[in-house]
């Protein structure tokens, strides 16, 4: 399992100041401690799974500012689909959540899976550590990894938003996560040298191992920029080799992948 802490969350999220400072900060410092063993429960586990995960609930808390929405819930007033049946309901059961929880039926369901009453205390779902289960089981009803395991972005945002908003910010966060998680993996493979000679690569790292990657790419005939950086282009490449060889096409260049170059 890959290590998600609270320097790889500070590497994601924009920078606010004031008010908006100090309500990011109490969300990332509550959810770090418990993000890597959650996710892990979720199988959530995997480079691109964390990635599009953290880029979708950065997108929908605003940044990380936020698990509860901005508006009232008024709107949400007499919704029976929701199963607000009681006056007040709407502002009662408002979204909560790194990814929203919305209407006493869902707070009531979702509340016994967790074993706890969010029924009776929906302001628990506020809560950071309880918003990231939320957002878990949410991920895991919509069975969302499948798409994350294809790099699907648009399916993702559409199994999260149900349609396509804000998917410009989505794709700007989902890129600094990959970015983010790429340089834990690479601390981890400089950690681990004996383990193998080669390190793991992918896009968003930079350096003389990416330029013998790229050279070597080159050698057998893949017309890719020699510069040192895993960019789009060279991940592109590096798929098109991966399915060539019958490797898995997922642009990270592991042991498998080195062999093939070397052989």
């Amino acid at each position: 399992m890959i290590a998600i802490d609270l320097d790889v969350l500070r590497n994601i999220m924009p920078r606010f100041s004031g008010a908006n400072h100090s309500k990011q900060a109490r969300i990332v410092e509550a959810i770090a401690g418990t993000m890597q063993a959650t996710l892990e429960k979720y199988e959530i586990d995997t480079a691109l799974r964390i990635a599009h995960f953290l880029a979708q609930i950065a997108h929908e808390s605003a940044g990380f500012r936020t698990t509860e929405e901005f508006a009232s819930g008024a709107a949400y007033e007499g919704r029976r689909d929701l199963g607000n049946s009681e006056p007040g309901d709407g502002r009662r059961y408002k979204g909560r959540g790194l990814l929203q929880l919305t209407g006493r039926a869902n707070y009531r369901a979702l509340g016994k899976k967790i074993g706890m009453d969010l029924e009776g205390e929906p302001e628990l779902a506020a809560e950071p550590a309880t918003s990231l289960v939320i957002a878990c089981e949410y991920w895991k009803d919509r069975k969302i990894n499948r798409h994350c395991d294809r790099d699907d972005l648009i399916r993702v945002t559409k199994a999260v938003n149900g349609g396509l908003n804000g998917l410009e910010d989505r794709r700007r966060y989902l890129s600094k996560a990959k970015t983010a998680i790429a340089r834990v993996e690479a601390l981890g493979q400089a950690a681990n040298a004996k383990s193998g000679p080669r390190p793991v690569l992918r896009r968003g790292l930079k350096g003389g191992q990416v330029s013998d990657l790229q050279r070597m790419l080159r050698e057998k005939g893949y017309m890719v920029a020699i510069d040192g950086d895993f960019g789009p282009a060279t991940e592109t490449i590096v798929k098109q080799f991966q399915k060539n060889k019958k490797l898995g096409a997922d642009g990270i260049v592991g042991p498998k992948t080195w062999q093939a170059l070397e052989g």
